[in-house]
């Protein structure tokens, strides 16, 4: 691709998935919503913000001028997903209709319930659309530590030219079809990840996060086989391997968030001021699970706990309390 690839949105992972793909030997451009941070950046060549002390490639090009992003070969869109659907209209007012758009952040619309994908598909209709997850902290990949993600689009030789673009040194980019499949994972495992820092804020130890993960998982794929996704994606990178990483780490946001409600705090302390994506998910998973009858307790307790319907200990209560049943 002799074009620039282009990335919407110079957070932490936007940062870091324009170094990686500057890296792999292309052209960045990366657009932000003000000049002033523009041109702070391209001075300073560091994102001070979001990830302090990480240089930002030579190749990468910040920019705030959203239109600049029309030369793009496809462009990222690393923008939070409630903003998914205003950001994609105002992309499809600028770039060529075969431009591929391709969704980084990992959520549910929370007014529709509606899968990013679906949102995109909706304001960019026949548009290529992909989606980029799996186990990956925007400071690991800063920092050029071995990364491994899944790229999926329903176009399979387009999943694969994409993921040959963004693979680089310390970036190995897996593709595949099933664009339902990735992004339920990665939707879905941010929900899960509360549960589990929950479960470790209030002390119930290693033995209770681990049977917490797992039974989560066997959530996810009864949800994603209900939504038409694979179990075989959600066996791999953007299923399992998310969950595991998301759930086991105070890096997670969405733990983190989880480990400070189990410590005490109120919702709006525990979320520290920064974007929890989970929250903004947990009620849109849990009514597309109840529309299709997937049974969903844990995610079913994220959602009373953050609604303030049940304390984390009643929530604990009602899972253990649950019938005996098979584990299938």
């Amino acid at each position: 691709m002799p074009a620039p690839i282009g990335i919407a949105g110079a957070g932490a992972w936007g940062t870091a998935l324009a170094n990686v793909a500057a890296a792999a030997g292309q052209d960045v451009i990366l657009w932000m919503r003000t000049a002033e941070q523009a041109e702070a950046i391209a001075r300073s060549r560091t994102n001070e913000r979001f990830l302090p002390g990480i240089r930002l490639h030579d190749r990468v090009r910040p920019i705030a001028d959203l239109s600049t992003l029309t030369s793009a070969a496809a462009v990222l869109l690393v923008t939070p997903s409630q903003t998914t659907r205003t950001m994609a209209g105002q992309l499809a007012e600028i770039l060529p209709a075969d431009t591929p758009l391709v969704l980084c952040a990992k959520g549910i619309e929370r007014e529709t319930n509606a899968f990013l994908c679906d949102v995109v598909e909706d304001v960019r209709p026949d548009a290529p659309v992909a989606v980029l997850s799996g186990p990956s902290f925007a400071d690991d990949v800063a920092r050029g530590l071995p990364t491994a993600v899944t790229l999926a689009c329903r176009d399979g030789e387009l999943a694969r030219t994409l993921a040959t673009v963004l693979s680089g040194p310390t970036f190995r980019v897996y593709h595949g079809t099933d664009l339902r499949g990735v992004e339920i994972g990665g939707a879905a495992k941010n929900v899960l990840a509360i549960a589990c820092g929950a479960v470790a804020g209030r002390g119930l130890g290693e033995s209770a996060k681990a049977a917490l993960i797992a039974r989560g998982f066997a959530e996810l794929l009864r949800f994603a086989r209900a939504y038409g996704g694979e179990a075989e994606t959600l066996m791999g990178l953007s299923g399992l391997g998310d969950l595991v990483l998301t759930c086991s780490s105070a890096q997670s946001r969405n733990f983190a968030f989880g480990l400070r409600l189990g410590h005490g705090m109120s919702l709006q302390d525990a979320a520290a001021g920064k974007l929890v994506e989970g929250t903004a998910s947990a009620h849109a998973l849990v009514t597309l699970a109840r529309a299709r009858n997937v049974d969903m307790p844990v995610a079913e307790a994220v959602d009373q706990v953050l609604g303030g319907l049940c304390t984390i200990d009643a929530a604990v209560d009602s899972l253990m309390n649950r019938p005996v049943k098979s584990e299938q």
